[in-house]
């Protein structure tokens, strides 16, 4: 379910966009106006091993459903925008090899989606439509860039520069969970490319999960060791948990992911700059309303502060998100907004970067 409030058709500004955000598990599909308000949203299964041509269908049967709740026709809808994982090409519209779609590969779901809906589609990597959707009306609504980390399974990365979304020549721009934080021979493998020393390798819920486990097995002091011989194993939830019951160990663990963040954020912001580096997903160890949260950005501020001049360091601000997982359907609706309002035309690819506004 949606943590947006839901605006009434009669306060929406037209014209309309769907904005879909397809996951290894689920598929969020809102209706959203011209303001980025939400006027329906639904959450369907995304039912990985049965393929995408049928999850297709039912996205497409899930925006008829949306728009009837609102008395619209499918065919008042401006456009479509859909964000799903890579690797993807973003100019032929298709889906690559989405390390946690693997029965979707080599897909032509841009296409697909287009034909199945009869609206034209705007594509898009799903972590750059998280990151659209707060520089569009979260939390870096107020600057001209931004950068993201999606901090999850894996990291994800979105980099909005200028008003430039990055995408790159291989649809791969802006994947900042994939920059190198240890150059040691031995480092980490990261969870989907089995790149070696990759920040997603240090700082993802499956290497908090990973690395604290190794180290509860070679006798680490914790509460957790209960849990480990219970399940044999721990997840980043469980950290967080053992965290605020004060657990020094898993304190411990929670400050050394800060750090490597701290490490890829002053990376990305070395290269490109935004001012705004926000951290979005699941794992945010409660966010800024938590004290572990608090800390766990603390530790990243310091380590990038440890790494950066003090003229970009006082020049940048870091911030948990504001719109929780609603952050990728809303980005990808407000992508094919920015699509609809660059170019009138019915193309189905978004052939180009495009200057976005807000406006």
């Amino acid at each position: 379910m949606t943590k947006q409030p839901i605006c009434p058709i009669s306060r929406a500004q037209s014209p309309f966009f769907l904005g879909v955000d397809v996951g290894g598990t689920n598929i969020k599909i809102g209706l959203l106006d011209d303001a980025g308000a939400t006027l329906a949203f639904q959450s369907i299964i995304t039912d990985e091993p049965a393929g995408p041509g049928q999850a297709v269908q039912r996205i497409a049967n899930t925006c008829r459903e949306l728009c009837s709740t609102v008395a619209l026709e499918l065919a008042a809808i401006r456009r479509v925008g859909l964000g799903t994982p890579g690797t993807m090409c973003l100019k032929r519209g298709l889906l690559l090899q989405p390390p946690n779609l693997p029965n979707w590969f080599n897909f032509p779901i841009q296409q697909a989606l287009a034909d199945a809906t009869g609206r034209p589609v705007t594509f898009v990597n799903d972590a750059n439509a998280a990151a659209f959707g707060e520089y569009w009306i979260g939390t870096g609504a107020d600057f001209e860039s931004l950068a993201m980390l999606t901090l999850g399974t894996g990291v994800g990365g979105g980099i909005i520069s200028e008003g430039h979304m990055i995408n790159g020549s291989n649809s791969f721009g802006s994947e900042s969970g994939h920059i190198i934080v240890d150059c040691r021979p031995d480092a980490r493998l990261c969870v989907w490319g089995g790149g070696r020393g990759h920040l997603e390798a240090y700082a993802s819920a499956s290497a908090v999960a990973a690395i604290a486990t190794e180290r509860l097995k070679a006798g680490a002091v914790s509460s957790l060791q209960a849990r480990l011989r219970e399940e044999g194993s721990v997840s980043a939830k469980h950290v967080h948990e053992a965290a605020l019951a004060h657990d020094s160990f898993a304190l411990s663990i929670i400050d050394e992911t800060a750090y490597y963040l701290g490490i890829g954020v002053a990376t990305t912001v070395h290269t490109t700059d935004p001012g705004m580096v926000v951290l979005g997903g699941a794992m945010d160890f409660g966010g800024r309303n938590c004290a572990v949260g608090q800390r766990f950005l603390r530790g990243i501020v310091e380590e990038f502060k440890n790494r950066t001049f003090s003229n970009v360091f006082s020049g940048t601000q870091i911030d948990f998100a504001t719109l929780g997982g609603d952050a990728g359907y809303i980005g990808a609706a407000g992508l094919a907004r920015q699509a609809c309002h660059h170019d009138n035309s019915s193309s189905t690819v978004m052939n180009a970067p495009l200057a976005l506004d807000r406006n």
